[in-house]
Protein backbone atom coordinates (compact mmCIF):
# COMPACT_ATOMS: atom_id res chain seq x y z
CA UNK A 1 0.00 0.00 0.00
CA UNK A 2 1.06 3.59 -0.59
CA UNK A 3 2.98 5.44 2.09
CA UNK A 4 4.85 8.68 2.54
CA UNK A 5 8.52 8.22 3.22
CA UNK A 6 10.30 10.24 5.88
CA UNK A 7 13.61 10.52 4.05
CA UNK A 8 14.84 13.70 2.43
CA UNK A 9 15.16 12.12 -1.00
CA UNK A 10 11.58 10.85 -1.23
CA UNK A 11 9.55 13.38 0.76
CA UNK A 12 7.21 15.03 -1.77
CA UNK A 13 8.51 18.45 -2.82
CA UNK A 14 4.98 19.68 -3.42
CA UNK A 15 1.68 18.51 -1.97
CA UNK A 16 -1.58 19.60 -3.55
CA UNK A 17 -3.70 21.41 -0.99
CA UNK A 18 -7.42 20.86 -1.25
CA UNK A 19 -8.32 24.25 0.24
CA UNK A 20 -8.18 25.54 -3.33
CA UNK A 21 -11.47 23.70 -3.87
CA UNK A 22 -13.18 25.28 -0.85
CA UNK A 23 -15.63 28.10 -0.25
CA UNK A 24 -12.95 29.76 1.87
CA UNK A 25 -10.77 30.37 -1.19
CA UNK A 26 -13.17 30.18 -4.13
CA UNK A 27 -16.74 31.49 -4.52
CA UNK A 28 -17.81 28.54 -6.72
CA UNK A 29 -15.51 25.53 -6.20
CA UNK A 30 -18.05 23.25 -7.92
CA UNK A 31 -17.30 25.10 -11.17
CA UNK A 32 -13.62 24.10 -11.11
CA UNK A 33 -12.21 21.33 -13.38
CA UNK A 34 -11.16 19.14 -10.46
CA UNK A 35 -10.65 15.86 -12.33
CA UNK A 36 -8.59 17.51 -15.07
CA UNK A 37 -6.52 19.33 -12.45
CA UNK A 38 -5.82 16.17 -10.47
CA UNK A 39 -4.95 14.27 -13.63
CA UNK A 40 -2.47 16.96 -14.62
CA UNK A 41 -1.02 16.98 -11.10
CA UNK A 42 -0.40 13.24 -11.25
CA UNK A 43 1.19 13.58 -14.69
CA UNK A 44 3.56 16.24 -13.35
CA UNK A 45 4.54 14.10 -10.36
CA UNK A 46 2.43 15.78 -7.67
CA UNK A 47 0.98 12.64 -6.11
CA UNK A 48 0.06 13.70 -2.55
CA UNK A 49 -3.22 15.46 -1.73
CA UNK A 50 -4.01 17.25 1.52
CA UNK A 51 -7.51 18.36 2.43
CA UNK A 52 -10.08 18.52 5.24
CA UNK A 53 -13.84 18.24 5.73
CA UNK A 54 -13.57 21.87 6.88
CA UNK A 55 -12.54 22.82 3.33
CA UNK A 56 -16.11 22.33 2.18
CA UNK A 57 -16.72 20.79 -0.40
CA UNK A 58 -13.13 19.75 -1.18
CA UNK A 59 -13.38 16.13 -0.04
CA UNK A 60 -16.53 15.54 -2.07
CA UNK A 61 -15.18 17.22 -5.20
CA UNK A 62 -11.80 15.48 -5.09
CA UNK A 63 -13.31 12.14 -4.18
CA UNK A 64 -15.59 12.29 -7.22
CA UNK A 65 -12.68 13.40 -9.40
CA UNK A 66 -10.47 10.50 -8.28
CA UNK A 67 -13.23 8.10 -9.31
CA UNK A 68 -13.39 9.62 -12.81
CA UNK A 69 -12.36 7.12 -15.53
CA UNK A 70 -9.84 9.60 -16.91
CA UNK A 71 -7.90 9.09 -13.65
CA UNK A 72 -8.76 5.49 -12.77
CA UNK A 73 -7.74 4.32 -16.25
CA UNK A 74 -4.18 5.57 -15.63
CA UNK A 75 -3.61 5.56 -11.88
CA UNK A 76 -4.38 3.13 -9.07
CA UNK A 77 -4.95 4.05 -5.43
CA UNK A 78 -1.36 3.06 -4.63
CA UNK A 79 -0.04 5.71 -7.03
CA UNK A 80 -1.07 8.64 -4.84
CA UNK A 81 -1.38 9.60 -1.18
CA UNK A 82 -4.44 11.05 0.55
CA UNK A 83 -4.16 13.24 3.64
CA UNK A 84 -7.22 14.66 5.39
CA UNK A 85 -8.25 15.87 8.83
CA UNK A 86 -10.76 15.55 11.66
CA UNK A 87 -12.11 17.81 14.36
CA UNK A 88 -12.73 21.17 12.72
CA UNK A 89 -16.31 21.58 11.55
CA UNK A 90 -16.72 25.29 10.79
CA UNK A 91 -14.79 28.49 11.41
CA UNK A 92 -15.78 28.58 15.08
CA UNK A 93 -17.00 25.01 15.58
CA UNK A 94 -14.88 22.03 16.63
CA UNK A 95 -15.74 18.49 17.64
CA UNK A 96 -12.82 16.41 18.89
CA UNK A 97 -15.01 13.86 20.67
CA UNK A 98 -14.20 10.19 20.04
CA UNK A 99 -17.73 9.66 18.72
CA UNK A 100 -17.34 12.37 16.09
CA UNK A 101 -13.89 11.21 14.98
CA UNK A 102 -15.21 7.67 14.61
CA UNK A 103 -17.83 9.13 12.24
CA UNK A 104 -15.55 11.59 10.44
CA UNK A 105 -12.88 9.10 9.35
CA UNK A 106 -15.35 6.64 7.74
CA UNK A 107 -17.10 9.57 6.06
CA UNK A 108 -13.80 10.65 4.49
CA UNK A 109 -13.11 7.07 3.41
CA UNK A 110 -16.52 6.98 1.76
CA UNK A 111 -16.04 10.33 0.03
CA UNK A 112 -12.72 9.19 -1.39
CA UNK A 113 -14.04 5.68 -2.14
CA UNK A 114 -10.99 4.09 -0.52
CA UNK A 115 -10.32 1.67 2.33
CA UNK A 116 -7.36 3.58 3.78
CA UNK A 117 -6.04 7.11 4.24
CA UNK A 118 -2.32 7.79 4.19
CA UNK A 119 -2.45 10.52 6.86
CA UNK A 120 -5.19 11.93 9.07
CA UNK A 121 -4.50 15.05 11.12
CA UNK A 122 -6.34 16.46 14.10
CA UNK A 123 -7.20 19.84 12.56
CA UNK A 124 -6.03 23.04 14.32
CA UNK A 125 -5.31 21.58 17.74
CA UNK A 126 -4.72 25.00 19.39
CA UNK A 127 -8.47 25.67 19.36
CA UNK A 128 -9.29 22.84 21.75
CA UNK A 129 -7.94 21.74 25.11
CA UNK A 130 -4.81 19.63 25.34
CA UNK A 131 -6.86 16.78 26.74
CA UNK A 132 -9.28 16.87 23.82
CA UNK A 133 -6.41 16.86 21.35
CA UNK A 134 -4.54 14.01 23.04
CA UNK A 135 -7.72 11.92 23.30
CA UNK A 136 -8.42 12.51 19.59
CA UNK A 137 -4.90 11.36 18.70
CA UNK A 138 -5.60 8.17 20.62
CA UNK A 139 -8.72 7.52 18.53
CA UNK A 140 -6.71 8.00 15.34
CA UNK A 141 -4.13 5.54 16.69
CA UNK A 142 -6.99 3.02 16.94
CA UNK A 143 -7.69 3.49 13.23
CA UNK A 144 -3.97 3.15 12.55
CA UNK A 145 -3.80 -0.18 14.36
CA UNK A 146 -6.73 -1.34 12.23
CA UNK A 147 -4.89 -0.34 9.06
CA UNK A 148 -7.44 2.30 8.06
CA UNK A 149 -4.98 5.15 8.65
CA UNK A 150 -1.31 4.73 7.83
CA UNK A 151 0.03 7.77 9.69
CA UNK A 152 -1.43 9.94 12.44
CA UNK A 153 -0.81 13.67 12.62
CA UNK A 154 -1.75 16.95 14.22
CA UNK A 155 -2.06 20.29 12.50
CA UNK A 156 -2.23 23.93 13.52
CA UNK A 157 -0.47 27.27 13.54
CA UNK A 158 0.88 27.57 17.07
CA UNK A 159 4.13 25.59 17.07
CA UNK A 160 4.44 25.59 20.86
CA UNK A 161 1.02 23.96 21.13
CA UNK A 162 1.83 21.47 18.37
CA UNK A 163 5.08 20.44 20.05
CA UNK A 164 3.42 20.14 23.46
CA UNK A 165 0.49 18.06 22.20
CA UNK A 166 2.91 15.80 20.31
CA UNK A 167 5.01 15.32 23.43
CA UNK A 168 2.05 14.65 25.69
CA UNK A 169 0.60 12.17 23.20
CA UNK A 170 3.89 10.27 23.19
CA UNK A 171 3.89 10.18 26.99
CA UNK A 172 0.37 8.80 27.09
CA UNK A 173 0.50 6.31 24.23
CA UNK A 174 4.17 5.36 24.22
CA UNK A 175 4.63 6.46 20.63
CA UNK A 176 4.85 9.85 18.91
CA UNK A 177 2.49 11.23 16.33
CA UNK A 178 3.89 10.51 12.90
CA UNK A 179 3.37 13.87 11.23
CA UNK A 180 2.88 17.56 12.04
CA UNK A 181 1.41 20.14 9.69
CA UNK A 182 1.80 23.86 10.27
CA UNK A 183 1.01 26.79 8.02
CA UNK A 184 2.56 30.08 6.88
CA UNK A 185 5.71 29.63 8.96
CA UNK A 186 8.23 28.54 6.35
CA UNK A 187 7.83 31.52 4.03
CA UNK A 188 9.67 34.66 2.97
CA UNK A 189 7.72 36.45 5.71
CA UNK A 190 8.04 33.92 8.54
CA UNK A 191 10.68 31.23 9.03
CA UNK A 192 9.89 30.31 12.62
CA UNK A 193 9.29 26.69 11.64
CA UNK A 194 12.97 26.54 10.77
CA UNK A 195 14.30 28.69 13.61
CA UNK A 196 12.47 26.93 16.44
CA UNK A 197 9.66 24.64 15.28
CA UNK A 198 11.57 21.74 13.76
CA UNK A 199 13.82 21.34 16.80
CA UNK A 200 10.80 21.16 19.10
CA UNK A 201 9.04 18.69 16.82
CA UNK A 202 12.07 16.41 16.67
CA UNK A 203 12.29 16.53 20.46
CA UNK A 204 8.71 15.23 20.54
CA UNK A 205 9.71 12.31 18.31
CA UNK A 206 8.18 13.64 15.10
CA UNK A 207 10.16 12.97 11.92
CA UNK A 208 7.88 14.37 9.21
CA UNK A 209 6.53 17.92 8.80
CA UNK A 210 4.31 19.45 6.15
CA UNK A 211 4.47 23.23 5.81
CA UNK A 212 1.45 24.69 4.08
CA UNK A 213 0.64 28.20 2.86
CA UNK A 214 4.05 28.99 1.34
CA UNK A 215 2.58 32.28 0.11
CA UNK A 216 1.21 33.02 3.61
CA UNK A 217 -2.33 32.40 2.34
CA UNK A 218 -1.98 34.77 -0.59
CA UNK A 219 -0.03 37.49 1.19
CA UNK A 220 3.08 36.92 -0.93
CA UNK A 221 1.64 37.25 -4.40
CA UNK A 222 0.57 39.97 -6.78
CA UNK A 223 -3.14 40.73 -6.65
CA UNK A 224 -3.59 40.45 -2.93
CA UNK A 225 -5.27 38.02 -0.60
CA UNK A 226 -7.92 35.66 -2.07
CA UNK A 227 -11.47 36.24 -0.88
CA UNK A 228 -14.10 33.50 -1.08
CA UNK A 229 -17.66 33.28 0.21
CA UNK A 230 -16.41 33.49 3.79
CA UNK A 231 -14.97 36.97 3.19
CA UNK A 232 -11.58 38.40 4.10
CA UNK A 233 -10.50 36.31 7.08
CA UNK A 234 -6.74 36.75 6.64
CA UNK A 235 -4.99 37.56 9.95
CA UNK A 236 -2.33 39.88 8.47
CA UNK A 237 -2.68 43.49 9.71
CA UNK A 238 -2.91 46.28 7.15
CA UNK A 239 0.71 47.46 7.59
CA UNK A 240 2.00 43.94 6.90
CA UNK A 241 -0.22 43.71 3.84
CA UNK A 242 1.17 47.03 2.64
CA UNK A 243 4.78 45.91 3.17
CA UNK A 244 4.12 42.64 1.34
CA UNK A 245 2.54 44.53 -1.56
CA UNK A 246 5.54 46.89 -1.71
CA UNK A 247 7.88 43.91 -1.85
CA UNK A 248 5.80 42.50 -4.70
CA UNK A 249 6.09 45.74 -6.65
CA UNK A 250 9.88 45.53 -6.32
CA UNK A 251 9.88 41.95 -7.63
CA UNK A 252 7.86 43.01 -10.69
CA UNK A 253 10.40 45.74 -11.45
CA UNK A 254 13.67 44.08 -10.45
CA UNK A 255 13.01 40.34 -10.09
CA UNK A 256 14.55 39.13 -13.34
CA UNK A 257 11.12 38.43 -14.81
CA UNK A 258 10.03 36.13 -11.98
CA UNK A 259 6.48 36.35 -10.63
CA UNK A 260 6.20 37.31 -6.95
CA UNK A 261 4.35 34.07 -6.20
CA UNK A 262 7.02 32.01 -7.97
CA UNK A 263 9.81 33.62 -5.95
CA UNK A 264 7.90 33.02 -2.71
CA UNK A 265 7.24 29.38 -3.56
CA UNK A 266 10.84 28.76 -4.59
CA UNK A 267 11.97 30.11 -1.23
CA UNK A 268 9.57 27.87 0.70
CA UNK A 269 10.40 24.73 -1.31
CA UNK A 270 14.12 25.45 -1.03
CA UNK A 271 13.89 26.01 2.72
CA UNK A 272 11.98 22.75 3.12
CA UNK A 273 14.69 20.87 1.26
CA UNK A 274 17.45 22.55 3.30
CA UNK A 275 15.82 21.24 6.47
CA UNK A 276 15.46 17.65 5.28
CA UNK A 277 17.82 14.96 6.51
CA UNK A 278 17.95 11.19 6.35
CA UNK A 279 15.76 11.06 9.46
CA UNK A 280 13.63 14.20 9.09
CA UNK A 281 11.39 15.13 6.15
CA UNK A 282 9.90 18.52 5.32
CA UNK A 283 7.44 19.04 2.48
CA UNK A 284 5.50 22.02 1.11
CA UNK A 285 1.72 22.09 0.67
CA UNK A 286 0.27 24.63 -1.71
CA UNK A 287 -3.36 25.25 -2.53
CA UNK A 288 -4.19 24.71 -6.20
CA UNK A 289 -7.52 25.32 -7.89
CA UNK A 290 -6.61 25.56 -11.59
CA UNK A 291 -4.32 23.73 -14.00
CA UNK A 292 -2.53 27.01 -14.69
CA UNK A 293 -1.74 27.46 -10.98
CA UNK A 294 -0.60 23.86 -10.78
CA UNK A 295 1.77 24.18 -13.72
CA UNK A 296 3.16 27.48 -12.40
CA UNK A 297 3.80 25.92 -9.00
CA UNK A 298 5.50 22.85 -10.45
CA UNK A 299 7.65 25.05 -12.67
CA UNK A 300 8.67 27.11 -9.62
CA UNK A 301 9.64 23.98 -7.70
CA UNK A 302 11.64 22.66 -10.65
CA UNK A 303 13.61 25.93 -10.76
CA UNK A 304 14.86 25.59 -7.18
CA UNK A 305 15.32 21.79 -7.16
CA UNK A 306 17.19 19.34 -9.37
CA UNK A 307 17.15 15.61 -10.05
CA UNK A 308 19.55 13.45 -8.08
CA UNK A 309 23.08 13.33 -9.45
CA UNK A 310 23.29 11.14 -12.51
CA UNK A 311 19.53 11.15 -13.06
CA UNK A 312 18.30 11.96 -16.54
CA UNK A 313 16.15 15.12 -16.84
CA UNK A 314 12.58 14.14 -16.01
CA UNK A 315 9.14 15.69 -16.51
CA UNK A 316 8.07 14.36 -13.09
CA UNK A 317 8.59 16.47 -9.99
CA UNK A 318 8.99 13.23 -8.05
CA UNK A 319 12.50 12.99 -9.49
CA UNK A 320 13.52 16.46 -8.29
CA UNK A 321 14.95 15.41 -4.96
CA UNK A 322 17.84 17.80 -4.32
CA UNK A 323 18.21 21.53 -3.75
CA UNK A 324 19.68 23.37 -6.72
CA UNK A 325 22.35 25.32 -4.86
CA UNK A 326 23.22 27.40 -7.92
CA UNK A 327 19.60 28.53 -8.34
CA UNK A 328 19.33 29.27 -4.62
CA UNK A 329 22.44 31.44 -4.71
CA UNK A 330 21.17 33.29 -7.77
CA UNK A 331 17.87 34.06 -6.03
CA UNK A 332 19.35 35.18 -2.72
CA UNK A 333 19.46 38.81 -3.90
CA UNK A 334 15.70 38.75 -4.47
CA UNK A 335 14.96 36.84 -1.27
CA UNK A 336 17.02 39.29 0.78
CA UNK A 337 15.38 42.35 -0.77
CA UNK A 338 11.88 41.05 -0.08
CA UNK A 339 12.71 40.29 3.54
CA UNK A 340 14.38 43.70 3.91
CA UNK A 341 11.24 45.36 2.55
CA UNK A 342 9.11 43.44 5.04
CA UNK A 343 11.42 44.79 7.74
CA UNK A 344 10.04 44.39 11.26
CA UNK A 345 7.24 42.21 9.87
CA UNK A 346 9.67 39.36 9.18
CA UNK A 347 8.78 36.51 11.53
CA UNK A 348 5.65 38.33 12.67
CA UNK A 349 3.43 35.68 14.22
CA UNK A 350 -0.28 35.87 13.36
CA UNK A 351 -1.00 34.90 16.96
CA UNK A 352 0.37 38.23 18.22
CA UNK A 353 -1.68 41.41 18.36
CA UNK A 354 0.75 43.86 16.77
CA UNK A 355 -1.14 46.04 14.26
CA UNK A 356 1.36 48.73 13.28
Amino acid sequence: MGSISTTASSAPALVMGGAGFSYQLHPEPESLPVADTLLRAFELGVRTIDTSPYYEPSEQLMGAALADPKITSKYSRQDYQLMTKVGRIKENEFDYSPDWIRKSVPRSLERFQTDYLDVVFCHDVEYVSEEEAITAVGVLFEFQRAGTIHRVGISGYDMDVLAKVAGLARERYGKPVDVIQTWAQLTLQNTQAESRGFKAFRAAGVNSVFCSSPLAVGLLRSGGIPVGLTGDWHPAPKPLRAAAAKAGEWVVEHGDGEAYSSVALQYAVGKAKQNCSSAFAVSTITGISTISELEQNVNAARKILKPASGTVESPSLQDYTELNEEAWAKNERIFSKIRATLGDWVDYDFNTKKTE
